[in-house]
């Protein structure tokens, strides 16, 4: 992988608007390891109070991140793939 990409992945969390299947979030497992997570997939992240990311498969992982942190990295994600340029679907009543 190249440095530059790494170290912008290390400094957000993410892969940002590089395409393939580096459109992912860095999330770290309770043992402190880190690994990446493709944010398509994501179906709900819960506090219990450890943040539990669970899949559209079902598979679910506990993580180190705040809940607030990972909605965070799942909304730049969004965002960086454009998900999130309609108006409506980011939840403004009127567009500008």
């Amino acid at each position: 992988m190249n440095k530059q990409l790494y170290a912008f992945i290390a400094k957000e969390g993410r892969a940002g608007p590089v395409p393939g299947p580096l459109h992912m979030i860095k999330v770290t497992r309770l043992n402190g390891k880190a690994f990446m997570l493709n944010a398509l997939y994501i179906e709900t992240v819960e506090s219990f109070p450890d943040t539990t990311i669970t899949l559209t498969t079902g598979t679910k992982y506990v993580v180190l991140d705040p809940i607030d942190e990972v909605n965070r990295r799942i909304v730049n994600f969004y965002q960086s793939v454009q998900l999130l340029s309609n108006p409506h679907i980011r939840g403004e009543e009127n567009e500008k």
